[in-house]
């Protein structure tokens, strides 16, 4: 670990290995995820990586997963399989369903899934803003599965400065893909509107990866929509009211598991999102109040004619819904001081009805509709110094569910700036936790005694930022405790997982020239998990965490010709890491992995862009997934029209 550490130290050290903190993460710019309201970087001591409109606009040919597997911390399991799979966020080690998502600030999950985790694949890239990563136990201010970090998705355009603004992408690529978007936005009087729609479709290639290679496995399709609008109307210049809504939806054609192909089963889900909300600002108070509600439905049908055996037809039906309230105010208190208090509500219901049909005949089961609640009242208090060197958050939340009970956490975030705002010096000693699902208490496999899963987490980090290089470097480390896993020797939901993961982040930017940056963001995780073995179903500890490598690194080489040519080449190197290897068989690695990606524009006039995205140049064959294919050789192109 010792010889890990020290090349990491070369590599932050190193201004070769640098990062773009002008366009593509600026590590002092205005952010709003570290404190639930507008707040400098350097005021905060909480490690935030921030995405801005400009870098979406030069992923408009990816998905949202494939950028997100790209940023420091985190990795992304699916995002370079074929489209439409399910992704998995895993970020800092931690597993699936410690990560939360917003959208404009508010928690959205899917409880009817096993880990309550948000589907990836109802956002589109082009339907953001920019996005907030912040990573670390967030618990304190955004409650359950903030273990590891949350995911801000910011919708909201408050730049339009005329009534109406019109932007379109069209775009086409490798497997017959196609995509387009649309926006308008505008500003008129006291409103400002914003209405997008996406649309992403193509063939697709087989999920299911032909270790044989003469199966002649069949293509595995997707064709997705997404539709969104948000509003803000401005009472008075003081209060402000807010409504939105988006509307998604997808079907996938997948596979019947790993290596095995299937030529009539596909996934059709749908989501609906709409809500409302209000601002004041007076006199050094904040008070903001939001109200989400959610659905979704999701959908496994499997007409299995094609294949032999007595199963003949399935299908899977699940339902989820999600009400979502909260209310918290910031005010100044002087002397430095400023102090959030807040409150919110969860409400999660879900159910299932599953139909098969065999040699055997119909045969039906029902997860009944079940539901389960939690409100917390949380605080945080905010101290900054009169020289503006001396910062510190010092919060606490209670929570109570509906079944288990109560719980608490608490946060302590101090930073200190040692040269001006140039170096500066972080920490934060944080609790998290994760509330068990409907699915772990409630289903044929549940366990209704099941505790919330918590965490406690240190970090350490040291900041630099200057006009040509910028640096930052993190240590972490996280203890999991209660660990919510599943019993396969009584086929029931328990709590025995203990998960300690200790790891570096860095995050570098070198500029060399004007016209030119060099980027770089390197994961080094060194793990523990304690749980029951895969093999032989006893307890065990294993010193490696599935789908989640040891040594992640991803390296970007932009250049601006003028204003108008834009080139970048990326790489990304993937070490070692492991994988189920199936019932009562040791894990199985994955071998590492290197790939480069390009990407150019052209802005021909003001208006027009052309664009061509390239992935995986080399055409490496790899795998993130065992048994499924990952990305090939793709190649997207064309262009963006704004009036």
């Amino acid at each position: 670990m010792k010889r890990n550490f020290i090349v990491a130290a070369l590599i932050f050290s190193s201004p070769l290995f640098a990062q773009q903190d002008s366009v593509y993460k600026t590590l002092d710019q205005v952010v709003v995820t570290a404190g639930k309201f507008p707040q400098k970087q350097s005021t905060t001591g909480k490690v935030i990586t921030v995405i801005s409109k400009a870098e979406l606009e030069k992923n408009s040919g990816r998905t949202l997963g494939q950028l997100l597997n790209e940023q420091a911390g985190i990795t992304i399991g699916g995002a370079l399989n074929n489209l439409g799979v399910n992704q998995a966020i895993y970020t800092r080690g931690a597993s699936s369903g410690r990560t939360l998502i917003l959208l404009d600030g508010v928690p959205v999950y899917d409880p009817s899934q096993i880990t309550n985790e948000f589907d990836l694949n109802f956002l589109s890239i082009n339907n953001i803003e920019s996005i907030e990563i912040c990573r670390g136990a967030q618990s304190t201010l955004y409650g359950s599965d903030a273990v590891a970090g949350v995911i801000n998705i910011i919708t909201t355009n408050n730049s339009a400065a005329k009534p109406l603004n019109a932007k379109a992408t069209f775009s086409a690529g490798s497997y017959n893909t196609f995509k387009t978007n649309l926006q308008l936005f505008g500003k008129t009087g006291k409103l400002t509107y914003n209405a997008r729609y996406a649309k992403l479709v193509t063939d697709g290639f087989s999920a299911a990866y032909d270790s044989s290679h003469r199966k002649n496995f069949d293509q595995d399709g997707y064709n997705g929509d997404v539709a969104s609008a948000n509003a803000i109307y401005q009472l008075s210049s003081s209060l402000a009211i807010r409504g939105f809504i988006q509307y998604s939806r997808y079907k996938t054609d997948v596979d019947a598991g790993i290596f095995a192909d299937e030529k009539d089963f596909y996934i059709r889900n749908k989501n609906l999102i709409t809500g409302t909300g209000i601002r004041f600002i007076k006199n050094g108070v904040q008070l903001t109040a939001n109200y989400q509600y959610s659905d979704i439905t999701r959908n496994y049908h499997n007409d299995s004619l094609d294949r032999p055996g007595f199963s003949k037809f399935s299908t899977d039906d699940y339902y989820g819904k999600t009400q979502f309230a909260e209310a918290y105010a910031s005010i100044e208190l002087g002397s430095g001081f400023s102090l959030l208090q807040g409150a919110d509500y969860r409400f999660s219901s879900m159910n299932n009805q599953y139909l098969s049909i065999s040699s055997f005949g119909p045969f039906k089961t029902a997860f009944r509709d079940t539901v389960h609640s939690q409100a917390s009242l949380y605080s945080s208090l905010y101290y900054g110094s009169r020289n503006k060197k001396l910062h510190a958050e010092l919060g606490g939340r209670i929570n109570v569910h509906s079944k288990y009970g109560s719980n608490s956490t608490f946060t302590f975030n101090p930073s200190y700036a040692l040269v001006d705002s140039s170096l500066r010096v972080f920490g934060s000693l944080a609790t998290g936790f994760k509330a068990p699902t409907l699915y772990q208490l409630y289903s044929a496999y549940g366990n209704p005694n099941l505790k919330p899963e918590w965490s406690r987490t240190y970090e350490l980090g040291l900041q630099q930022q200057a006009t040509m290089i910028s640096n930052r470097i993190v240590l972490f480390h996280r203890k999991v405790y209660d660990g919510l896993d599943y019993n396969y020797l009584i086929n029931r939901y328990f709590n025995i997982n203990r998960q300690t993961v200790r790891g570096l982040e860095i995050e570098s930017s070198f500029r060399p020239v004007k016209a030119a940056s060099i980027s770089v963001n390197y994961t080094y995780l060194h793990p523990a998990e304690q749980s029951q073995s895969r093999v032989t179903y006893k307890d065990t500890t294993y010193d490696h965490l599935l789908r989640r490598p040891q040594h992640n690194l991803n390296l970007n080489v932009d250049y601006q010709f003028r204003n108008l040519l834009y080139f970048r080449v990326g790489a990304k190197w993937v070490s070692k890491r492991y994988d189920v290897g199936g019932y009562k068989q040791p894990d199985v690695p994955l071998d590492s992995y290197f790939i480069l990606n390009a990407y150019a524009e052209w802005k021909v006039i003001k208006q027009v862009k052309l664009f061509a995205d390239a992935q995986n140049l080399t055409n490496k064959r790899f795998f993130d997934i065992r048994g499924y294919n990952s990305i090939p050789f793709l190649l997207n192109g064309g262009v963006t029209i704004s009036l």
